[in-house]
């Protein structure tokens, strides 16, 4: 049995896990802890406070001989760059300053794409059934900071997943209101292009209601307001002390504010219009995943029809895609299940 180590390494957050694996799927937690990635100047320092911690669970030296950790940003070569953090880690570096045999380091959505391979039933919701087929492709789609997406192939008893950029292709709108929505984004970045990540993500949600506030004159609430106007006055700083998209979505669940409300009906239609256009290109009768950190904490909305019905309504080929299947992913943690799946493959 072969101990291994696995991270899912944010610009905030990083949690780390230990993992004693009898094969590539039997795997058995033993000690897992969340550390605030800016307390740390480097990852081996976390990862050698972690493991010294694990020695007292474990009742023994903690020696994992493989570890993959998932990041938030880009990969190349086994090697990133996190420009929030200030973090450059190599794997082969990483191997000899922590005395493992094998490191790997991977994109953080790629990690969601080994992950969604290892859940539980309870760990998704199932928004259409579909028809699925098993050696089909599978498609993965999340909005969090930013929009992940890629997907996975078969490859006789193995998978392999692939990370795209999928998120920067252009928004397209769909109606009036949209036609405006990608006026006012243009106009107000000054920019030539507006990409769909910049609707259907944290910040998406942000800008969504900026629009309905300034062009259609909806009034504000006094607590988003104030949430706003702090946010608006910290721009440009690395790290702002307001979430206005969190208040605006717990405002819209909690039915209590109707600019919160209409904001992300508009949000929820762009994502599901967009997770459409990602099912059309692969054709995922393998499944449809739709992860990252927004989908569970607005999953009411997401059950209301809204979604599934933007996801199919793409005209002669709606057909196709009513036998995809939907699934919520539920689970916070699939990122770092990931991880640990791709260690245990090394």
């Amino acid at each position: 049995m072969a101990l291994l180590l696995a991270g899912d390494i944010g610009g905030t957050k990083t949690i780390l896990r230990l993992a004693e694996a009898t094969d590539r799927t039997s795997l058995q937690t033993l000690h897992e802890v969340r550390y605030s990635s800016h307390e740390f100047p480097d990852l081996v320092p976390m990862v050698q406070t972690f493991l010294k911690a694990a020695e007292l669970v474990v009742g023994h030296k903690a020696l994992p001989e493989k570890a993959c950790f998932a990041i938030a940003g880009p990969v190349t070569n086994n090697r990133s760059h996190l420009t929030n953090l200030g973090w450059t880690l190599e794997a082969k570096r990483l191997e000899t300053e922590l005395n493992l045999s094998e490191v790997s380091l991977i994109n953080d959505f790629a990690a969601v794409g080994h992950g969604v391979l290892g859940l539980a039933p309870t760990d998704l919701h199932t928004l259409q059934a579909g028809e699925p087929k098993g050696e089909a492709p599978i498609a993965l789609i999340g909005a969090g900071t930013g929009l992940g997406q890629g997907f996975v192939l078969h490859q006789g008893a193995n998978h392999t997943v692939y990370p795209s950029e999928g998120g920067h292709t252009d928004f397209a709108p769909r109606s009036e209101l949209e036609f405006q929505l990608l006026r006012y984004l243009l106009e107000k970045h000054q920019i030539q292009r507006v990409s769909v990540e910049r609707v259907v993500s944290g910040q998406g949600i942000v800008s969504i209601y900026q629009f309905l506030r300034d062009r259609r004159s909806m009034p504000e609430s006094p607590r988003i307001q104030q949430v706003m106007r702090t946010w608006e006055q910290e721009t440009g700083r690395s790290e702002k002390t307001v979430d206005p998209a969190a208040v605006i979505t717990a405002a819209a669940l909690e039915k209590q504010d109707y600019l919160a409300q209409q904001t992300l009906q508009v949000f929820v239609e762009a994502y599901g219009a967009e997770a459409g256009n990602l099912a059309l290109k692969l054709l995922p009768y393998g499944g449809m995943f739709i992860a990252g950190g927004i989908a569970p904490k607005i999953l009411p909305l997401l059950q209301n029809g809204s979604f599934l019905n933007a996801f199919l309504h793409k005209g002669r080929m709606s057909a196709l895609l009513e036998q995809v299947p939907v699934q919520v992913v539920l689970n916070a943690e699939v990122g770092l299940i990931g991880a640990m799946r791709y260690a245990a493959q090394l």
